[in-house]
């Protein structure tokens, strides 16, 4: 079953960002593009590349006002420890939100519950709170946040022009299409 389309349910979680704790909840999502970044868990591998790689582009997604949103099902200590001591992490200025009840988990379906974490999935969210884009992939494959940028930025263009469409590889600024109804059945 797709999730496009999904409207996040309500939520309130502990997050850590700046040196700082705060509750994130639906209510602080909405009005803005968001990004939630789903990854396994704190203090692994794969997870603090994916991380820094965002945090290397967030300017770009705070121009386009679009919130990253790091979600793990670590408490928000935890993600205050691995700032502490990860060179990578304490790069990050976005918010790490804290999952360890699997809120959010479970809402976006990204939930394991046998290893009690999430999967990798990137979801893109409209102003609304509803799903627009996302991925999942297996937690041994690093995810590349300039897609994730480029696909924002899609999102919010045909958010836009609702009558054009964005061909693959497409860029801010490059050519769009626009769909007649000869050509509905080639979509």
């Amino acid at each position: 079953m797709s999730l496009i389309q999904k409207e996040l349910s309500d939520f309130s979680v502990q997050c850590y960002q700046n040196g700082a704790f705060r509750t994130v909840t639906k209510a602080d999502i909405l009005g803005k593009w968001s990004v939630f970044f789903f990854y396994p868990a704190d203090f692994t591998f794969v997870c603090p590349t994916e991380l820094e790689d965002l945090s290397n582009l967030y300017d770009k997604f705070q121009a386009i006002d679009c919130e990253i949103y790091s979600v793990s099902c670590d408490t928000h200590f935890v993600h205050k420890a691995w700032h502490d001591t990860s060179e990578r992490i304490q790069k990050l200025q976005y918010p790490m939100l804290a999952d360890p009840t699997h809120t959010l988990a479970k809402d976006f379906e990204v939930y394991i519950e046998a290893d009690g974490v999430a999967e990798r999935g990137s979801f893109i969210l409209n102003p609304e709170g509803k799903i627009v884009a996302y991925e999942v992939i297996a937690g041994n494959v690093g995810r590349n946040a300039d897609e994730l940028l480029r696909r924002v930025q899609a999102s919010q263009f045909v958010a836009q022009h609702g009558d054009e469409v964005c061909p693959a590889k497409w860029q801010p600024g490059a050519e769009t299409l626009k769909p007649s109804l000869d050509l509905v059945g080639q979509l």
